[in-house]
């Protein structure tokens, strides 16, 4: 799994509609750990089944979206 603030990783999933490995995408203009863990920590166990089997989580201070891999269209 990667956690990354870089649109590059979904991007390049999509592009080669891969079905792994799973990101978790951090879209936030404040990206101060102390903020964003606990958005982060609650988001791993909810979509644990999603993540080991290959998704893309994006993960903004309001909103949670989630793309089971591969990503197609």
């Amino acid at each position: 799994m990667v956690l990354t603030n870089d649109l590059d990783f979904s991007a390049m999933l999509a592009f080669d509609e891969a079905t792994a490995p799973s990101v978790v995408q951090i879209r936030a203009k404040n990206l101060d750990p102390v903020k964003l863990q606990q958005v982060v920590v609650a988001a791993l166990p909810k979509y644990e089944t999603a993540l080991k089997q290959g998704a893309l989580i994006t993960i903004d201070v309001r909103k949670l979206r989630i793309n089971i891999l591969p990503i197609r269209g």
